[in-house]
């Protein structure tokens, strides 16, 4: 019996040892201070790559053909690379992530965001990017 309620004791526990979550498994990125706009900074492959999420728009572009997952709310870019819509399956909301403040400017690995009360707007080393509002968004 003592044997089964180590063993059962063990099996509880072993998630918790060594396993926990650490601070930088935490999401790099920020949201705006509205929550409707959300950022995460990913590396793959050793390359950057930013992705930032609209919750509500006004009006929605209707999904390509090629698309089976959901359009319209998710935007990325490479560090070099040009920046568009992505058709994905999930989002990048977190509500761990830090609030980027009116006025303020979120920097990392060659992408810059500015947060205004009017929307989001970011950008790459090549000064490709997009700007996130609830009434327009822009690819450029």
């Amino acid at each position: 019996m003592i044997r089964y309620r180590r063993l059962i004791l063990t099996l509880i526990l072993l998630p918790l040892t060594n396993h926990g979550a650490h601070a930088q498994d935490r999401p790099i990125g920020f949201s705006t201070p509205s929550k409707n706009i959300a950022c995460q900074f990913f590396t793959d492959n050793g390359q950057g790559a930013l992705r930032c999420d609209i919750m509500n728009m006004e009006t929605r572009p209707p999904r390509p053909a090629n698309c089976e997952l959901e359009y319209g709310h998710a935007f990325e870019m490479s560090a070099k690379g040009s920046a568009g819509r992505s058709c994905v399956g999930d989002t990048i909301m977190d509500p761990s992530l830090p609030v980027l403040v009116y006025g303020e400017v979120w920097q990392r690995a060659g992408f810059t965001c500015r947060s205004e009360q009017t929307g989001l707007t970011c950008f790459n080393a090549m000064q490709h990017g997009f700007s996130l509002a609830r009434a327009e968004q822009k690819v450029f």
